[in-house]
């Protein structure tokens, strides 16, 4: 939907931004984007050719196109696509930090003070990418960037900024030979960060290749996943996205665009492979490799829990035969949730095994369902199988999206499953009590990615000792209280975060998957980059020394307020 950039919303945001903005001028803080003269903007929407549109909130969109059906609103693919201000956990469009009741679905009366960019360049060359970069920097301006807006930090949208948004990079290039400067570097894929997982797999598969990139469709291989690790279902048997990134071509903060590789720019590409989203430039291209394809079984099953303790009991299971498929390097999902506060847990098991057949599958499963359901309280409530392709059975087809959500993370060491399995069971016991309703678990470390340790990358060390990724989505409604959403979101913080130190055994700052995790970590330099944040720093300095690209919880943003606008030191 194309938008006037110089419409009457635009009089409105530029009215209320120029009332909201920090003092400027004293050299210590961003200018008002608002404060940018309408032919300054003209003058860069006839360089980009006219690719410079308005952002509204999603809210606000759909209204405006005469609304939104249920499964457009809930539409990852739909949203991202369609709607340059959306973000999957739209909160994070109401509130810098997700919490604030403005902009709802069934109420716009104040999305004026909304947190989405007030323009958008939708780029679609480099020299597109390259005039947004310098009129951000000539002007003073916020900058933010967004391959697809599957972010859980919300780092990518600010209010008062103008956005480059990367989504019509959807290019992709397999080769049997890539050479990076005069190395060769074997069977690869060249893709555009504006690509999703779930079409990349596709084309893929039509290659006869497959390779390491998530599992929810939208994910953009070459954004942000990659530059915070990036784990996948492929991760125990090929490691890292990071591990298997070869180059990148990338705009940094001077407008350059760099090619980023071991022996070209060699400190950005150690940074990039894990250093944080958001914080070194943009991405227009990254190279992968690839692997020949194979065939994969699936199982999704779901079990129904009588009790919080019956689902504790499950889980404690479940740990003592997290190994049994190391052998396999098998991956597997494992959820337990609530529908609500009242409903029953549900453990739902998506079980990947990689290059196994239907019978394997099922022979490998078999231990760990046969001692569930002897759980007095548990009951195999489905059970669904499908051996094909890896690329079909390695993402969903589309993401849950337009939803309050506030999550909080940590990489569950493997030592836990070793030496401290009975300390399981009763954390699960304690989340579930405090009301915590979605506990997701990913088994996608050990096997290739503790294999991988002798990579040097700004990958946090502590992805090399785990075995699990463990997530907690913390939601609400747009009917909650403003004191409601706080509770919420002080949850990980004020409880969730010692039950899960308390099955570790680690009361340090831990560490976490900074793709998702909880924007309000209060160590974030520790247990997002652990002992590589200090080398970081110094590469941010040399190539972006004016903090052009600043991020919530990201590399420098501790020079800076929350918001990203002004200077602190």
């Amino acid at each position: 939907m194309a938008v006037d950039p110089f419409n009457a919303l635009t009089s409105l945001l530029f009215a209320s931004l120029l009332l909201l903005s920090p003092v400027v001028g004293t050299g210590a803080c961003r200018k008002s984007a608002a404060s940018v003269t309408k032919s300054q903007w003209s003058s860069l929407n006839s360089t980009v050719n006219g690719r410079l549109v308005s952002v509204v909130p999603s809210a606000l969109w759909c209204q405006q196109r005469g609304g939104c059906t249920d499964a457009e609103w809930g539409s990852a693919r739909f949203r991202l696509s369609n709607i340059p201000g959306a973000m999957d956990s739209y909160n994070y469009e109401q509130a810098y930090d997700g919490v604030g009741l403005v902009c709802l679905r069934n109420n716009t009366a104040n999305c004026a003070e909304a947190n989405v960019p007030l323009y958008s360049v939708e780029a679609q060359t480099v020299a597109d990418v390259q005039a947004a970069v310098k009129f951000a920097a000539t002007h003073n301006i916020r900058l933010v960037v967004k391959s697809s807006g599957h972010d859980f930090l919300g780092r990518s949208t600010a209010a008062d900024s103008l956005m480059i948004r990367m989504k019509n990079f959807k290019t992709a290039t397999f080769v049997d030979n890539f050479k990076s400067a005069s190395t060769s570097m074997g069977s690869a894929v060249t893709v555009g960060p504006g690509l999703g997982a779930g079409d990349l797999y596709q084309l893929a598969k039509a290659a006869g290749k497959v390779l390491v990139v998530g599992s929810a469709a939208t994910v953009a291989a070459a954004g942000g996943y990659v530059q915070g690790a990036g784990h996948s279902i492929l991760s125990r048997k090929f490691g890292l996205a990071a591990d298997n990134a070869i180059q990148f071509q990338v705009v940094v903060a001077s407008g350059q665009l760099l090619t980023v590789n071991s022996q070209s720019n060699s400190d950005l590409f150690w940074a990039i492979r894990g250093g944080g989203a958001g914080s070194w430039g943009v991405i227009v291209s990254a190279t992968f490799r690839t692997y020949g394809t194979f065939n994969s079984t699936i199982f999704i099953q779901t079990y129904a829990a009588t009790s919080h303790q019956v689902a504790a009991d499950l889980m404690q299971l479940h740990a003592s035969h997290i190994f049994d498929y190391e052998a396999t390097r098998t991956c597997q999902y494992f959820y337990l949730q609530k529908a609500s506060m009242t409903a029953i847990p549900i453990l739902t098991l998506y079980t990947i095994a990689i290059n196994q057949t239907t019978p394997q599958t099922t022979a490998l499963l078999a231990p760990f369902q046969r001692k569930a359901l002897a759980i007095s309280g548990v009951t195999l409530t489905s059970n669904v199988q499908v051996t094909s392709d890896t690329n079909d059975v390695v993402f969903l087809e589309d993401d849950i999206s337009g939803i309050d959500l506030i999550t909080g993370s940590r990489l569950i060491p493997k030592e836990t499953y070793q030496n401290r399995v009975s300390e399981i069971g009763p954390a699960y016991k304690t989340l579930l009590d405090l009301g915590t309703l979605n506990i997701l678990g990913h088994l996608v470390a050990g096997g290739q990615v503790a294999a991988n340790s002798d990579i040097s990358s700004a990958v946090h060390p502590g992805w090399r000792t785990a075995l699990v990724h463990l997530l907690l989505e913390n939601p609400w409604t747009d009917g909650a209280t403003i004191t409601q959403q706080n509770h919420v979101a002080t949850l990980w913080n004020d409880k969730q975060l010692a039950a899960i130190q308390k099955m570790t055994g680690d009361n340090g700052p831990g560490a976490a998957y900074s793709n998702e995790a909880a924007q309000v970590e209060k160590s974030p330099e520790e247990t997002f980059f652990g002992p590589n944040y200090a080398k970081l720093k110094s590469i941010k300095t040399k190539y972006d020394p004016k903090g052009l690209f600043i991020v919530r919880n990201g590399v420098g943003s501790d020079d800076w307020n929350a918001q990203g606008t002004c200077r602190l030191h």
